[in-house]
């Protein structure tokens, strides 16, 4: 399929897409979530893939929604944004926290706003030094959205979510690394390396055990300790029937490296 506001590169069991309008710092417009819901169900089909990877074009990861795209329109009248949100938005984000591979986010320069929320989907975030997250909802009396309520807080607790919503201020990479918002916070010229890394770790790794893992993680946020016992018998039962973990036992006791198949 010939894409107009991505790039997506397919290979050695990584999937590749690239946010490709570097113009705009790759502003978030309608176009743009529907082709990205497209290419999630062209990865997702492909059996041969086993990782995504996702990040952005030129100097920017994701500027957020394209305000000045015109999508927001609701017949020359007052914008719909929810109906923008639910229509485009909302099934791109339930698509990618629901993802059957592991997601890598490499943010390659500003990620703000449902740019910041598109970021934090990633089960593995990456970002390099020169990069910022910018919750901007507020300082266009806006609310935070396309997720971030829901993983601000549980990945850097109440406090400092409210802060970054409440008070719209850049927060640097690193900063993001302390305060375990993010993965890790590498030098610039670093940063695709290491994602790519990761990538092709998690591309030459048990796949189906990995996605159950990252549905149990978040699973765990709003479970009760009894609610989360029986996840993890019923994720333990899928992947102890998995031709990886026959491999991964039978490397374990021969002491050779798995060669996992992602079946």
């Amino acid at each position: 399929m010939a894409w107009n506001t991505l790039i997506v590169d397919k290979r050695d069991g990584i999937a590749t897409i690239t946010l490709n309008r570097p113009d705009r710092l790759n502003a978030l417009n309608s176009e743009l979530m529907t082709e990205l819901g497209k290419a999630l169900d062209e990865i997702d089909a492909d059996a041969t893939m086993r990782c995504l990877l996702l990040t952005g074009a030129g100097r920017g990861f994701c500027s957020g929604a394209d305000l000045a795209s015109g999508d927001l329109n609701n017949d020359g009248g007052m914008p719909d944004l929810g109906r923008a949100l639910h229509d485009k938005y909302h099934p791109v984000i339930r698509r990618l926290a629901a993802y059957r591979m592991p997601v890598v986010c490499a943010v390659n320069g500003p990620a703000a706003g449902a740019g910041m929320s598109l970021a934090l989907t990633g089960d593995i975030v990456i970002a390099a030094q020169s990069a910022t997250f910018l919750q901007a909802f507020a300082n266009i009396g806006l609310v935070p959205d396309a997720g971030s309520t829901y993983f601000l807080p549980r990945l850097a607790g109440t406090a400092r979510a409210l802060g970054l919503t409440m008070l719209g201020e850049k927060l640097p990479a690193e900063t993001a690394a302390a305060w375990g918002l993010i993965w890790q916070c590498v030098p610039d010229t670093e940063l695709m390396p290491a994602a790519m890394k990761v990538a092709t770790k998690f591309a030459n790794g048990p796949t189906v055990g990995l996605a159950q893992i990252r549905k149990l993680i978040r699973q765990s946020a709003t479970n009760g300790l009894d609610a989360q016992l029986e996840a993890e018998r019923e994720a333990q039962v899928v992947a102890g029937r998995t031709r990886d973990f026959i491999e991964g036992v039978t490397a374990f006791l021969q002491k050779r490296a798995a060669k996992f198949s992602g079946k």
